[in-house]
């Protein structure tokens, strides 16, 4: 399935992994781009120099195209723009912010510039600094989410934009993927189903959550201060919800969640830190392989479009 997206970034499927804090890493990221897909490392909080071992432990696992996704609100972000270009980088998505200052220098360096954008007027505003592609991420995606859907985001940008549009948030299988190649999407970028790839250094506590996860497990925390995350319903997001209705202050609630995800993710902690996850995490029941879980994706969504 040739498309804008795979000839831009020399892939064979149109499928992109989540830059995902903690969890997308050298392993991950390697076995995505092996697969076929483009693996990112997720830049998160992470120093410049951490972010260089893990693009280049990436290297020594993989010689097909991976990526970096930059976390704009990291007191590193400047660190970790630098770093990709003097890593010979070639894909960077970026997140949680708007990346135009650094433009200049990622383009001169020959580097394909994908936001993430949850509205209209930030699609049109990257391709006019000179994006060369964006993702349109619904709010049905974990983590820090926007207001739009994706059903409705994707094909609002794909006519506002003439760049390509790839489609993100509630996409966990082949019919996700066709559904988003028919609201005008070239790709499409998959987080929580390679959370519980085999490939994944995800805490097994984390991953087997995720496969007993149902349909309503899903909860958002922080909208009261207009820093909305998904995550699946724990001890934790009872309480921070409850903090919320009592007025408590951002800071007060910061506090709360302070290294949560990486108690989770790392240790395990699957009562008091933040599992994030998108609202497709019911549809998972299974453990896979990167290559499985991409091969049945695009087995499923070339037979539907086929299809249709």
């Amino acid at each position: 399935m040739k498309t804008r997206i795979t000839e831009m970034l020399g892939i064979q499927y149109p499928i992109i992994q989540g830059g995902m804090a903690w969890v997308a890493e050298h392993h991950l990221a390697s076995a995505v781009s092996a697969a076929g897909g483009l693996g990112l490392i997720g830049g998160a909080n992470a120093p410049g120099e951490v972010v260089r071992e893990e693009i280049r432990k990436a290297r020594e696992l993989t010689d097909k195209p991976f990526g970096v996704n930059v976390m704009l609100m990291s007191p590193y972000a400047d660190d970790v723009a630098k770093v990709v270009v003097e890593e010979g980088i070639k894909v960077v998505t970026t997140g949680a912010g708007n990346p135009e200052k650094y433009m200049e220098m990622w383009k001169a360096a020959g580097i394909k510039v994908i936001p993430v954008v949850a509205s209209v007027a930030l699609a049109r505003r990257m391709e006019k600094y000179g994006a060369d592609a964006v993702v349109a991420e619904g709010t049905e995606s974990g983590g820090h989410i926007g207001e739009a859907t994706t059903m409705t985001l994707v094909p609002q940008v794909a006519d506002a934009v003439s760049i390509p549009v790839i489609a993100a948030g509630g996409i966990g299988d082949g019919r996700g993927v066709a559904a988003s190649f028919m609201l005008g999407a070239e790709a499409v970028q998959i987080g929580t189903r390679f959370v519980v790839a085999k490939e994944s250094i995800v805490h097994e506590n984390y991953k087997q959550r995720l496969i007993k996860a149902k349909d309503i497990d899903s909860a958002v925390t922080g909208r009261s201060h207009g820093h909305p995350i998904r995550c699946l319903r724990n001890k934790m997001t009872r309480e921070y919800v409850r903090l919320e209705q009592e007025g408590k202050s951002f800071e007060e609630l910061e506090y709360l969640t302070l290294g949560s995800l990486r108690r989770a993710v790392q240790e395990g902690d699957i009562n008091e830190g933040t599992v994030m996850a998108g609202q497709i995490a019911g549809m998972i029941t299974k453990e896979q392989s990167c290559e499985e879980i991409i091969r049945e994706m695009m087995e499923q969504a070339e037979h539907l479009l086929n299809r249709s």
